[in-house]
């Protein structure tokens, strides 16, 4: 039976219900044998919590992604008849595997390390690479300042967005060594330590070991064990790759089982829910680096050391590249399972050569 108040229900047993529909939320609850006023004191609170919320979701960007800025941006582009609109689409088509997938909140300086340091690999200027970072500031900064849904700004606040120094030479990568890794890995977070350790035995970029999801996983029965298939947006060339995983990187991700639904790497939050990590490169990892004398090493780096570490095993350059993801002419998007149980064994031989390492220095000693 209804009452004076829309929602509030008495039930059989005179006792009070509440079930309404509030912004696109059900509310339902056997509140039992409460008077109308506390009912309705009852519901005008839990609205408050539903707006409160919404208000602090609004706030940090909600559940969007940086994609949805960007093609926000460029349809405001198309819309005003932006002379440089193919031009824009081009730096937005690079950027996407990159911080596409990230919640809007997510996205700052530190999060694009690995399309710099990719961009820089390729040869690509620095002035060039600037074109697409002011891209993103704009992006965020439409989000802070000018879109709204609710009055609430999709962003609270454009993180600084730096410029790469024109003039300067590219930095040279740095791979570390297994002495350095030792060092490093006890300074970080359990969760950092877990991201970090599995980029050194993938080659995996920061955004695909942050956004790896349990969805990209594929079984290979006959090996016992899984790779993951990440989508083409999700990668810097915009095609599929197949990320072998060896020993190691297996048992980091079969220790993730269970911890989040969508994503293999998180974080419990102040609020004690798990979330995807936005970066690895965080001030926590660059505190930790810096206390051991690894200021120089880029998150970028962890893949250089893969690449290395292969090359050191004597693996052939063709597995490499597939490893790696690497592009190159007719290489396969998928593989047979003998082709992934090479693969594994290449990887895993990347491992052998910390002995290979201590082994040297102890003849050089």
């Amino acid at each position: 039976m209804r009452t004076r108040t829309r929602g509030i229900q008495l039930a059989d047993d005179g006792g009070r219900i509440v079930n309404k529909e509030y912004k696109g939320q059900r509310i339902f609850q056997r509140l039992g044998n409460v008077s109308q006023n506390d009912a309705e004191a009852w519901l005008s609170a839990r609205q408050a919590e539903i707006d409160a919320e919404r208000a602090n979701s609004l706030r940090r960007g909600g559940h969007r992604l940086w994609a949805d800025a960007a093609r926000k941006y460029l349809i405001e582009c198309k819309n005003r008849k932006v002379r440089t609109l193919d031009l824009i689409s081009y730096h937005v088509s690079l950027l996407l595997p990159y911080i596409g997938g990230q919640p809007l909140f997510c996205v700052c300086n530190d999060s694009l390390e690995d399309f710099k340091a990719d961009r820089q690999d390729d040869g690509v200027k620095n002035s060039t690479i600037n074109r697409s970072m002011e891209v993103v500031r704009t992006t965020l900064i439409r989000a802070a300042r000018v879109w709204r849904e609710e009055g609430m700004p999709w962003l609270s606040a454009p993180p600084l967005i730096e410029m790469l120094d024109e003039k300067a030479q590219k930095r040279e990568p740095y791979p570390i060594s297994w002495a350095e890794q030792a060092r490093l890995l006890p300074r970080l977070a359990a969760h950092h330590q877990g991201m970090v350790e599995f980029a050194v035995n993938t080659g995996a970029r920061d955004e695909n070991v942050c956004g790896l999801r349990w969805e990209w996983e594929v079984p290979v029965p006959e090996l016992d064990r899984s790779v993951f298939v990440i989508p083409p947006e999700f990668f810097k060339t915009n095609r599929k790759h197949v990320l072998i995983l060896n020993d190691r990187a297996w048992a980091i991700v079969e220790g993730k089982r269970g911890e989040h639904k969508q994503f293999v790497f998180t974080w419990e939050g102040p609020n004690h829910e798990r979330d995807r990590v936005g970066t690895i490169n965080t001030a926590a990892y660059q505190k930790a680096r810096a206390d051991v004398g690894l200021s120089q090493v880029r998150v970028h780096d962890l893949r250089h050391t893969f690449g290395q570490r292969l090359r050191d095993a004597g693996v052939r350059e063709e597995d490499r590249a597939l490893l790696l993801g690497h592009a190159i002419e007719g290489t396969p998007q998928h593989y047979a399972t003998a082709t992934v149980a090479r693969l594994v064994d290449a990887a895993n031989s990347a491992a052998l050569t910390r002995d290979r390492t201590t082994l040297l220095r102890v003849a050089n000693g």
